[in-house]
């Protein structure tokens, strides 16, 4: 099999200090542990973690930990609410640009999707984020995929799957031209005009592509409850539905699905790990300008 090109930017081991660092502070936090008994903990310096934290966060452990407690977390979930509706109302569709107003988002159903990539090609390739190495997957239309994998037999495993699933579409390892705008994404302040517009293009049921859609109206830096999520779709007894949907979405981070926690606060499930989607919810209140 031809090995993908790799877009990187900061080192894999890197970030699983930094998940460490942050289940350390999320499960203490009451406490508001001290640096050096975090910097113990990791096996790291004080001077060292700091300095990987700051450079990761934009922020240090100490401020980072007001942005993951269970109260800052319910005192954003009223808010992002009536943002929620207030964006819904407007009528977002499949064409429209929004996530900052760089992504833009198509979807169609599995029969759909797979009649559309039949001898067409797809490609796949590895980027570093902020967040870990991810798996992207692209179809002749957009982003298809975009997983967080913890090493090179999870990737092959994914991409097995997938090549079963699209058994006609031809798989081709993407190019640099591909990735490096996603690798960018993570790296642009917000609402930069560096930022190229990425185009997604996912598959799902109609319910699904419903919910995909309402998440990308979620700002980032804020929360959204299931139960909101549901009432702002006209579903208000389909919370457990939203988040079957939501818990679906193959798109991390572009389709915000760790925006989306309990009533209570509590962070709860992420597909791709609870210390991913603290260190995700940390890292973009603390990126936010009003944040510092």
């Amino acid at each position: 099999m031809p090995v993908a090109a790799i877009v990187k930017t900061d080192p894999s081991r890197d970030f699983a200090r930094i998940s460490e660092t942050v289940e350390l502070l999320s499960v203490h936090w009451r406490q508001q542990p001290s640096l050096a008994w975090v910097a113990e903990r990791i096996g790291l310096s004080e001077f060292h973690l700091q300095r990987l934290f700051t450079r990761w966060a934009g922020v240090s452990p100490k401020r980072f930990v007001q942005f993951i407690t269970k109260e800052a977390a319910r005192a954003h979930l009223d808010d992002a609410a009536s943002l929620l509706d207030a964006a819904l109302a407007c009528g977002l569709s499949g064409e429209a640009r929004l996530h900052d107003l760089f992504v833009r988002y198509e979807g169609m159903t599995p029969g759909e999707f797979k009649a559309a990539v039949r001898g067409q090609p797809m490609y796949w390739g590895e980027v570093d984020t902020p967040f870990g190495s991810a798996l992207a997957v692209f179809a002749p239309r957009g982003l298809h995929r975009l997983e967080f994998i913890a090493d090179a037999g999870e990737r092959e495993a994914l991409l097995a799957e997938l090549r079963r699933a699209y058994p006609e579409a031809v798989w081709q390892p993407a190019p640099n031209d591909r990735l490096a705008p996603l690798a960018a994404a993570f790296l642009a302040p917000r609402g930069s005009a560096e930022r190229s517009v990425l185009s997604l293009c996912v598959s799902g049921s109609v319910f699904q592509l419903k919910v995909w859609e309402a998440l990308l109206a979620v700002p980032p830096g804020r929360m959204v409850s299931y139960g909101s999520l549901a009432e702002a779709l006209d579903r208000p007894s389909a919370a457990r539905a939203v988040g079957n949907a939501v818990a679906a979405n193959a798109v991390a981070w572009l389709i915000p699905c760790h925006r989306v926690i309990r009533e209570s606060g509590v962070v709860g499930h992420y597909r791709w790990g609870r210390q991913r989607k603290l260190a995700i919810l940390g890292w973009e209140q603390a990126t936010q300008p009003a944040a510092r």
